[in-house]
């Protein structure tokens, strides 16, 4: 396809604004953060310093972390095999069993948070790592399904029929051959989920009222009551919290670029 200067010019234009659209946030919060207070002058770097440690940040990312790997070491093998299951093998109920995975996307956590809490209060698990992670952890493996189940019906049949009539078990199909060569879906299924549980509010808020596994999103709206008029302070704060989950993606990128593309390419 020919596309003209004016065209090509265009779509430069377009893009242009919107990657100063998406940018310009950034650049605002990150220089804000730099701003000097009263009595300074000059960039204050300082100002990460004092929030870290006035924040207890080191604490809370801890804490964010901890929850964010118990729901991707839970979430990733049970959304592959339930993925694999219901993308490749035919089996009775299986749409009925899917339908109930995609119930899992569309109910949001606010209508379903409050029984929650008491289901686990009776059970004794609120104030835990497992209260905070739990509910995360079946929300992500609904999606994870659904995104993993897509990724098998689009493998190369003929790939899983070789495999198969050269003896292959489907535990060996399944992790020797269709996991490794869908690792773009995979990283990029990881990413979200890392990334949706990094930022998740409301579960951790009502999942540990005392406070025991409070993560950073809460850590960062407990430290902006307390400086509401710091606005350099707040915005270190903010791009403390944020630090983790824009250097996993800066790191995996690639491969979530590549999954995102997956389907459009794949013939």
């Amino acid at each position: 396809m020919i596309v003209s200067r004016a065209e090509r010019a265009m779509n430069y234009a377009v893009l242009t604004v919107a990657a100063l659209a998406a940018l310009a946030p950034i650049a605002i919060i990150v220089i804000t953060s730099l701003q000097p207070g009263s009595g300074q002058s000059g960039l204050q770097l300082s100002n990460y310093t004092q929030a870290w440690v006035e924040g207890e940040f080191s604490h809370y990312l801890r804490t964010s972390m901890l929850v964010s790997g118990t729901v991707l070491a839970i979430a990733l093998p049970c959304s592959v095999l339930a993925g694999y299951a219901l993308g490749t093998i035919r089996f009775r109920g299986s749409s009925l069993l899917f339908g109930v995975f995609l119930l899992g996307i569309m109910v949001p956590a606010e209508a379903i948070v409050v029984p929650l809490f008491y289901d686990l209060r009776t059970l004794g698990l609120t104030n835990t790592l497992w209260a905070v992670a739990l509910p995360q952890a079946a929300q992500s493996i609904a999606f994870g399904t659904y995104w993993m189940r897509t990724y098998f019906r689009t493998a190369p049949r003929s790939l899983i029929e070789a495999a198969t009539l050269d003896g292959a078990s489907e535990r060996r199909v399944l992790w020797s051959i269709l996991v490794p060569i869908g690792r773009p879906a995979i990283v990029t299924m990881t990413v979200l989920v890392f990334l949706w549980t990094w930022n998740e509010f409301l579960i951790p808020l009502v999942m540990s009222p005392n406070g025991s596994f409070r993560t950073a999103p809460l850590a960062l709206a407990l430290f902006q009551g307390q400086h509401v008029q710091a606005t350099s302070l707040l915005a270190a704060a903010a791009v403390l919290v944020a630090l983790p989950v824009v250097i996993v993606y800066l790191v995996l990128q690639r491969h979530v670029i590549a999954g995102m593309l997956e389907g459009s390419v794949r013939e």
